[in-house]
């Protein structure tokens, strides 16, 4: 990752914003007595099937990691990877199939909007901009997959259970568990073909910066 203080700030503000809406979505969460569950701890519980909280928690810890100077290693590869397509799946969806679903008003409409627009557009952007600046490996792509898998694996189960789907594509209650399986496959195709292009464009960022630097060298 590129260590200027430009890129430090950057993430460090990506950092707060993304906590930001989070705190601001628990906040509402826990105040809205019309959802399913009548405690605000279910209510807040519920938060964790969604995969745009999920995503922006992985942007928080990731930025964080960016803005303290500490973003190394191959956990933080696959953690990175799966933050940058993860808010970018989310923002995608969101314009796509879900706004417009509720109506939103006070501190719901203000964390709905740091959450799925402003996060995603400034993570991405610095992402764009700055870095990472690394030479990754197609193995941190097949782990990014975890993060995803992993979220149906507890989404879907809890889901039957508890009678809660955050979305309305994965409602196995309504649609049935083969249209929520084409679902979540093309979803997850998206995913696949998102985290190879970012793969891709790090691996081209990375031979140009270090022809750069030779060139500079030989200067």
């Amino acid at each position: 990752m590129h260590g200027s203080k430009l890129t430090r700030v950057w993430f460090g503000v990506t950092t707060l914003v993304a906590l930001t809406g989070l705190v601001t979505q628990v906040i509402a969460t826990a105040g809205d007595t019309t959802g399913q569950f009548r405690t605000a701890a279910g209510r807040i519980a519920n938060l964790f099937c969604y995969f745009t909280i999920d995503s922006n928690l992985l942007v928080t810890v990731t930025s964080a990691l960016v803005a303290l100077g500490l973003a190394r290693g191959g956990l933080f590869r696959v953690l990175w990877l799966d933050a940058l397509v993860g808010i970018i799946v989310t923002g995608i969806v969101y314009q796509v199939a879900l706004e417009g679903l509720y109506e939103l008003h006070g501190l719901s409409l203000f964390s709905d909007t740091m959450l799925h627009k402003v996060t995603p557009l400034l993570f991405v952007a610095g992402w764009v901009v700055a870095g990472p600046r690394h030479a990754p490996a197609w193995r941190t792509v097949w782990w990014s997959l975890v993060y995803p898998l992993a979220w149906l694996a507890f989404t879907l189960p809890r889901g039957a259970i508890t009678g809660f789907y955050p979305y309305p594509f994965v409602d196995a209650a309504a649609l049935g568990y083969g249209q929520v399986t084409l679902n979540c496959v093309g979803i997850g195709l998206f995913f696949v073909a998102l985290a190879a292009i970012a793969f891709l464009y790090d691996r081209a960022s990375h031979r140009r910066a270090t022809q750069a630097a030779e060139a500079a060298e030989l200067a």
